[in-house]
């Protein structure tokens, strides 16, 4: 009975993890016919549509940060859900052990990683009874960085830059369209969102994550929501934020919304923000056995992403429009005047010892001594997904992460260590900025969701330090050739991030005004 249930489990884990789905794809394409392929956030994409393939190729995450596995599954009256529950623990504990996904559950309280994706509420299943013969499972992988960008609100309320927005389909709109320009490039944007209206705070999110279980290219039933989700996919891409909030053409790729009865006294307008790594699959099994009948998605080996050579990861892979074009190579550890020779938009291609630090990293340098010389080194704000073979580590997937989490410290380390430069996606804040213009550092901005393009410039791994965090939050020293990021904060004051949200701050402005008249 159901013997081939958990391997089918286990192949759908795979298939999410590495392969985006078709109609996915065909969002980011679409994105790239929009945008001019010479600006940042075009050859930002040309990245994203090269890792895409790889991440195929290589059966390996798309992006190293495989997020929080999210199932839905519906089954028959009289299925046995305890031991399917166990059977996708088993699915997920297996996938993590062979790499397929990032060690990624960690106790709230101590800080500990379980090592295997196993823990209380990890991973998240959701059971469903219905009226036919087979078993629908989906599954969802939705990384900290855009979930972090996720948003709430309880109407009525005052929106910068929007003003009032009530109790109505226009005060709704303008949730949408802030929640869009919150984001920036912070969620790995261009990204999609699903769109939440009613229910309690709790039932709101979830309805608003159902959404993103759409297909992009579907058809809202409800007259009113579907020309919502027009409006919002044509103005919010008038914001300028762009793919990485580098400023574009393209912010939004796709826009879907559903609605649920509330209280009388709440209103709940739930957007659940992804980014455009949208890491969604399903498959429909017979229920007899497990078997896959069909994959509810279209897979994305139907919808190839290069129809042309993909791009350098040298001068090509962030650069500004082509007259304005500068790359410089450096050897790490980097000098202070190295450094201060760069100006944001400046393409860096760094060779050398890398080290990784995240959240627990940060935290423990602030109080303590770093065990290798941080003196002009580079720190890459990165969890990799990790190996271990006969040969030693192997770094599977290593793009950015969300750099904001470390703006309590980065300022603070940089002039305790003297860091030359920090890498990361998203941007950081004013005191980073600050201590980027005293002592002499700067900001890379990379691809987020990359994991692929950027774990091929990793040569070999030199050592490991405080494991005890987890192989995500350790500290890895990696021989490095040809990363290449761009200058997104300088040592001078100046900083691409702060100018985008500006920008889209102004545009968020023209929105203001009522659309929908009941």
């Amino acid at each position: 009975m159901m013997q081939n249930f958990e391997q089918s489990v286990y192949k759908l884990i795979v298939e999410t993890s590495t392969n985006l789905p078709g109609d996915v794809r065909q969002a980011i394409k679409r994105a790239q016919e929009a945008e001019d392929r010479a600006t940042r956030s075009g050859l930002s994409l040309s990245t994203i549509a090269s890792n895409i393939e790889m991440a195929e190729t290589n059966i390996s995450p798309i992006c190293q940060d495989t997020g929080m596995p999210t199932f839905v599954v519906h089954t028959p009256v009289g299925a046995n859900q305890l031991i399917m529950k166990q059977q996708i623990r088993n699915a997920i504990a297996q996938a993590t052990k062979d790499g397929k996904l990032r060690t990624n559950s960690v106790d709230s309280l101590t800080g500990a990683n379980t090592g295997d994706n196993l823990g209380p509420g990890t991973p998240v299943i959701h059971f469903e009874q219905w009226e036919k013969d087979t078993i629908d499972v989906r599954l969802i992988l939705k990384g900290g960085g855009c979930e972090n960008k996720n948003i709430q609100y309880s109407l009525p309320a005052e929106l910068e830059g929007l003003g009032k927005a009530g109790r109505d389909l226009d005060g709704i709109r303008k949730c949408i369209m802030h929640a869009v320009y919150q984001a920036q490039g912070q969620g790995c944007s261009a990204g999609f969102i699903g769109v939440g209206i009613g229910g309690d705070r709790t039932t709101g999110y979830e309805l608003a994550k159902q959404q993103l279980f759409r297909r992009t290219d579907d058809t809202n039933p409800i007259p009113e929501l579907q020309k919502l989700e027009d409006y919002v996919m044509e103005h919010a891409n008038q914001l300028g934020i762009g793919t990485m909030g580098f400023g574009g053409q393209v912010t939004l790729l796709g826009c879907k919304v559903g609605v649920m009865n509330r209280l009388p006294a709440s209103f709940f307008v739930s957007v659940a923000y992804n980014c455009w790594a949208f890491r969604r699959q399903g498959v429909l099994l017979d229920a007899e056995t497990g078997d896959i009948i069909e994959w509810v998605y279209p897979q994305g080996s139907e919808l190839p992403m290069k129809d042309e050579p993909a791009v350098s990861k040298a001068a090509d892979t962030a650069a500004p429009s082509t007259a304005e074009r500068r790359e410089v190579r450096l050897k790490m550890p980097l000098s202070e005047e190295e450094v201060r020779s760069l100006r944001v938009g400046d393409i860096v291609i760094l060779d050398g010892e890398m080290h990784t630090g995240r959240d627990a990293l940060h935290k423990y340098l602030m109080d303590h001594d770093s065990p290798v010389d941080l003196n002009g080194a580079v720190i890459y704000h990165c969890g990799p997904v990790m190996l271990k073979d006969e040969q030693g580590w192997q770094v599977k997937a290593a793009g950015p992460t969300t750099s904001i989490r470390e703006e309590p410290y980065q300022g603070d380390i940089i002039k305790k260590f003297g860091i030359r430069a920090v890498i990361g996606k998203g941007g950081m804040g004013a005191k980073t900025l600050a201590a980027l213009q005293e002592h002499g550092a700067v900001y890379l901005n990379a691809i987020g969701g990359a994991a692929q393009y950027y774990a091929e410039c990793f040569k070999q791994v030199n050592g490991v330090d405080f494991m005890e965090f987890g192989i995500p939050e350790a500290m890895w020293h990696l021989q490095t050739e040809g990363f290449a990021a761009i200058v997104t904060m300088d040592a001078h004051g100046n900083s691409l991030h702060a100018d985008v949200e500006k920008d889209s701050f102004n545009k968020l402005a023209q929105f203001k005004e009522p659309v929908f008249t009941s």
